[in-house]
């Protein structure tokens, strides 16, 4: 019969204690170590010689009868970070650590207790070698840490436990609770919850953003938690923090994203050799399903702003329709076979610097033309399809991303255009006459107001349409991803550095 379990939600508990240290030198020892057996005769000198105080790992009776303190449970050790042993540190009258050597090295063991010849005879003979590598801690073995970890750093974590009685289903909870997207999503438990924050050097506690629309601080460790959710690995968690950073800030606006009744969301585009090292996909079938860090890394940002934020549909989600990539849309750029610089690089970044780049976008449309060998019919291909964006008599309001395929992209790269080339060019054919806009032009009652005829017009802000590349080596198609109301009254695409 299965025990109760709990899983982390949200919600403050106390902070956790770390068990002080008595001052002066403390030693960190097991039996099953040759090295803490060999330097036992040092322990016994230190003793003497002044305060020592001796944790032991294996065996209470080691080095010796009453000479050493119970530390078989390991919270000593773990709470002070105790990676091999021997250790030896010095600690000071209030408790913290001035110094500390692993293993055994009689030169380092006698400057820091201040007790010369250790391990030499009366004769000055050498009774022990100068030195000799320790073990690993029992703290930081793989078999024991994880549990090492829940016991003794779950204090750790803020978050409010949710108790499940025996009979309940962890995933039915989760529904139950109304914290999942409408997939099933990871048990949030203690363990995996530490596990995922040692993805990131961050604390746990430190505040990544405030997260709309209930204007709730979102902290490392609740991204975490959404993390662990949306089935995360602990080293995609710097990205998910970055992108999370980009969501929720004014120019995004993410509030606004979500109330509208527009079908947008987060589309999160990665940038940098963090790509490559986590494994995301790039190429065949780069904005669909089966990779899992471009699935799970844009999942977490949409269970924060869920979970953490309050964005829920049918509440302030407002979408009339909305579409698949509010799950998740996220996709690496393929900048190695690009003939053009990063998308990270169009907001300032340095090519080869880790960032994520996130716009409120549709999902996305396919762009067809499979005889186009000619940058000029490309680019007039581009933009007729483009015209149609959300209505071709929708002109300024909206900005869009062009996912360039590497079939397509060719074309243009053999031909020498350059990125801003082809920007340029499709913003000039794109200039529309005011005429074929206006309501009731073409029969069609939606448009602008009679004062717009016998104007050019463009069908995108200057700064409006951004490129991409990536996809599938095979398929001369490409892709458009309509936006939501651009520039200060709507919502800017936001650039940010991915930090450890």
């Amino acid at each position: 019969m299965r025990a109760s379990r709990r899983i982390v939600y949200s919600g403050d508990m106390s902070p956790p204690t770390r068990p002080p240290l008595p001052r002066g030198l403390v030693a960190f020892v097991k039996r099953d170590c040759p090295t803490c057996v060999l330097v036992a005769p040092v322990l016994r000198r230190l003793a003497e010689a002044g305060d020592l105080t001796v944790y032991t790992q294996d065996d209470p009776s080691f080095p010796e009868e009453g000479m050493a303190l119970d530390d078989t449970s390991l919270e000593i050790s773990w709470h002070h970070d105790i990676e091999a042993v021997p250790t030896l540190l010095r600690v000071d009258d209030s408790g913290e650590e001035e110094q500390r050597v692993l293993g055994w090295h009689r030169e380092e063991w006698e400057q820091l207790s201040g007790v010369e010849k250790l391990g030499r005879g009366a004769a000055g003979e050498d009774e022990l070698p100068d030195q000799r590598p320790g073990c690993g801690s029992l703290s930081v073995d793989p078999v024991l840490a994880p549990d090492l970890a829940v016991r003794f750093g779950a204090s750790a974590l803020a978050a409010r436990r949710i108790e499940l009685s025996v009979l309940e289903d962890e995933i039915e909870a989760l529904f139950d609770r109304g914290f999942t997207d409408g997939l099933p999503v990871v048990p949030p438990t203690e363990r995996r919850v530490l596990a995922m924050l040692e993805g990131t050097t961050r604390d746990p506690s430190e505040v990544v953003a405030t997260v709309a629309p209930d204007l709730v601080e979102c902290t490392v460790e609740k991204v975490a938690i959404n993390a662990v959710m949306a089935g995360c690995r602990p080293e995609y968690l710097p990205v998910v923090l970055a992108a999370v950073e980009a969501v929720c800030t004014d120019e995004f606006n993410i509030h606004g994203v979500l109330a509208t009744t527009m079908p947008v969301g987060p589309v999160v585009v990665v940038n940098g050799p963090i790509r490559r090292t986590l494994g995301m996909n790039a190429a065949i079938n780069a904005l669909g399903q089966g990779n899992r860090p471009n699935l799970t890394i844009g999942r977490a940002v949409q269970l924060v702003v869920r979970n953490v934020g309050g964005g829920r549909p049918g509440e302030v989600d407002r979408a009339t329709f909305g579409n698949p990539g509010k799950l998740s849309f996220c996709f690496p750029e393929d900048e190695e076979n690009s003939p053009w610089q990063p998308l990270s690089a169009d907001f300032g970044a340095e090519p080869g610097v880790d960032c994520v780049t996130v716009f409120a976008g549709e999902g996305p449309r396919n762009i067809v033309d499979q005889l186009s060998r000619e940058p000029e019919s490309l680019a007039r291909s581009f933009a007729v399809n483009l015209r149609t964006l959300h209505h071709p008599k929708a002109l300024l309001g909206f900005d869009c991303m062009l996912v360039v395929s590497p079939e397509h992209s060719r074309v243009f790269a053999e031909a020498g255009w350059s990125k801003r080339q082809l920007t340029d060019r499709l913003h000039e054919l794109l200039m529309i006459d005011g005429d074929e806009v206006v309501r009731g032009a073409g029969g069609i009652a939606e448009g602008f107001p009679e004062g717009m005829s016998g104007k050019r017009l463009p069908k995108f802000r200057p700064e409006g349409l951004r490129i991409v590349r990536c996809g599938g080596g095979a398929g001369l198609f490409s892709a458009m991803i309509g936006g939501w109301a651009s520039g200060p009254m709507g919502s800017q695409p936001v650039m940010r550095e991915i930090r450890p």
